[in-house]
């Protein structure tokens, strides 16, 4: 791994950072939840399956992954021929960890009348052991296409698996696997900050338990919040997800006013991505001028991951989140 040293004092990075993604024809991504200052200098802000389809889409040479790891994954298991850069290997994910591979395989082989969805926050090794790759966005549309007969293994957030069971019906046996950023909110402090601003709507991401689901008024992926945040007369709104997702927001609405959920003792930064942090300006530079770290994938395992997510895009339409088409899905299809 790569670490800042004392020979980028001085160093205008993002100056070098510029000239570097023209030299390398590298294209920035950012997610969501990464400092501000990254996400002004890439080429592009969103979700992590859109980011990879939009840097597949490009001809840059070089993909610089601002986020963790299981995403420059999948950006490099879309874009095979394409250098994928992630400015700090360590930036992983509590759910990819919550769910090794050779666990996963054994509940697999236990349950094997059921077919599994996986949520794309897991491993490659993960991905390629499951039916269908799904994002927050586009779960329920594809679970309505699933046979009601079908059983479903969903993984590994348990949180979003128990609000698609609730909000569709479906019993599926749910990988126990949780987001350590989005576990951290207090429903306590939630109330709190509702009754201290009346009437503000709470704006939550799927990854959220129960007990802060339940006070929420729009559910949905990063992407959708921004969106729902932009859109709504309400001048004040509680978002309870990953705070970076604010810097969107106030961009775009400075007459609006967001307020992060708090976590168990109202104002920790407990609800910050730890692994996002990771990544700085410097990791970002030194990752472009080195072209390291670099994602290797071995290719028959990025195969066997890529056919879930192709199968995603088709019954999602071909555009996570929209469309509803497909042929449904049964076991050992």
């Amino acid at each position: 791994m790569n670490a800042p040293n004392m020979r980028l004092t001085g160093l205008d990075l993002r100056a070098e950072i510029e000239r570097l993604r023209k030299e390398r024809n590298a294209v920035i991504l950012a997610h969501y939840y990464q400092k501000p200052e990254l996400q002004d200098l890439a080429d592009f802000v969103g979700d992590s399956l859109d980011l990879s389809k939009k840097a597949a889409s490009t001809e840059a040479d070089v993909i610089a992954f601002c986020g963790v790891r299981f995403m420059a994954e999948t950006a490099k298991i879309l874009s095979p021929d394409k250098i994928v850069v992630l400015p700090d290997m360590d930036a992983g994910c509590s759910l990819e960890d919550s769910c090794p591979p050779e666990q996963f395989k054994a509940f697999r082989e236990a349950n094997p009348d059921h077919i599994a969805l996986t949520y794309i926050n897991c491993s490659t090794e993960v991905k390629a052991l499951s039916d269908i790759i799904v994002t927050s966005s586009s779960a329920d549309i594809i679970l309505k296409q699933i046979p009601p007969e079908q059983k479903i293994i969903f993984g590994p957030d348990r949180n979003l698996g128990g609000y698609l069971a609730r909000k569709t019906g479906r019993d599926m046996l749910l990988w126990p696997g949780v987001c350590i950023v989005h576990e951290a909110f207090s429903e306590t402090e939630l109330l709190k900050l509702k009754a201290q601003y009346p009437g503000a709507p709470v704006l939550a991401h799927p990854e959220c338990p129960p007990h802060v689901l339940d006070h929420a008024d729009h559910v949905g992926s990063t992407r959708s919040i921004l969106e729902h945040a932009l859109a709504s007369p309400s001048e004040i709104m509680i978002v309870a997800t990953e705070p970076h997702i604010m810097h969107q927001m106030e961009k775009a609405a400075p007459h609006k006013t967001f307020i992060g959920a708090p976590g168990a003792d109202g104002n920790c930064n407990c609800n910050m991505c730890p692994y996002m942090a990771l990544n700085t300006l410097e990791k970002l530079y030194l990752a472009l001028r080195d072209l390291e770290p670099r994602i290797e994938i071995e290719e028959s395992l990025r195969v066997a991951a890529k056919k879930p997510l192709d199968r995603m895009l088709e019954m999602a339409g071909g555009t996570v989140g929209k469309g509803d088409v497909g042929k449904p899905l049964v076991s050992g299809d």
